[in-house]
Formats: structure tokens, sequence, C-alpha cells
């Protein structure tokens, strides 16, 4: 350790600085996760279209006991494979609230994707709306949840 010059010093510590921003930037949800939601997305639809009031609000409280089970071990996301576990202020504290956000957003584009195609005379309009956000999510998900995480921070 006698021979380390600042310079040396200096280095790596930006190296190891450069190395976390990395893992930093890798931390998220699996892709299958986000296809998960996707699907989920589209049977919600379905139901609450063609099913009985009853139904939908049951088949609602089912998909967020369902997504609450799932999401609650990768929520913070930070553990992307069995393999890897970073520290919470790696992934970020930010992480829930920034998906849970994400999560309200994509709702409000269903509800007014879903109005927009009843008020064009879609006789479906939940199936469409349901069915055009699950492809933003399950193709988009992972960008979206990196580009909103860069916004805010997290």
């Amino acid at each position: 350790m006698d021979d380390v010059t600042p310079a040396d010093a200096r280095a790596a510590l930006q190296a190891v600085d450069h190395a976390q921003a990395q893992v930093a930037n890798e931390v998220g949800l699996p892709r299958w996760y986000w296809w998960l939601l996707a699907a989920a997305w589209v049977l919600l639809g379905v139901v609450g279209d063609l099913g009985p009031h009853w139904l939908a609000i049951a088949a609602t409280v089912g998909f967020g006991l369902l997504h609450s089970t799932v999401a609650s071990r990768r929520l913070g996301g930070r553990r992307r494979t069995d393999r890897l576990q970073v520290s919470a202020d790696t992934a970020g504290r930010r992480m829930p609230a920034v998906v849970i956000g994400m999560l309200l957003g994509l709702v409000a584009l269903t509800v007014g994707a879903g109005f927009a195609m009843h008020a064009d005379g879609a006789r479906h309009s939940g199936i469409g709306a349901a069915v055009f956000v699950a492809a933003v999510v399950g193709l988009g998900g992972p960008e979206i949840l990196r580009t909103l995480r860069r916004w805010v921070r997290a």
C-alpha cells in the first residue's frame, strides 16, 4: 500500500464508482414479470368487458393479490436473478415508488384508451384498451422503468 500514488487511488475509486453505476443501471424487474403483468392486464380487460360485475371485482382483487405476492420479493429490483442481490443503496430506495407510479400511469392509460375507444364506437373497448396497454407493458416495460428511474434519479 506504500507505493500507491494519489492518481492510482483516484483511478481505482473511479473504477469502483463506474462499476457500481453499471450494476445500478442493470437493476430492475425481470422480463417475465412484465409479460405476466401484460397477460393479467388482458385477462382483466376480458373479464371486465364480458363477465359479471362481481367477477370483475373478484378478478381485480385476485390480480392485486397475485401482483403483490410476485412483486413483493422483486419490487425493490434488488434480486434480478437468483445469483445477484445488490444492496438497497445500489438499487435505489425509490424503486418501489417508481414501479407503483408506473402502474398507476398504466391504469390511467388504460382508462383513457378505453374511454377513447368507447367514444369511437368500439364494441369491447375494455378489451381493446387492455390489449393496447398490455403490448406497451410487455414490449416496453423494462425500458419505461429504466427511463422513469433516470428521470427521478432512483
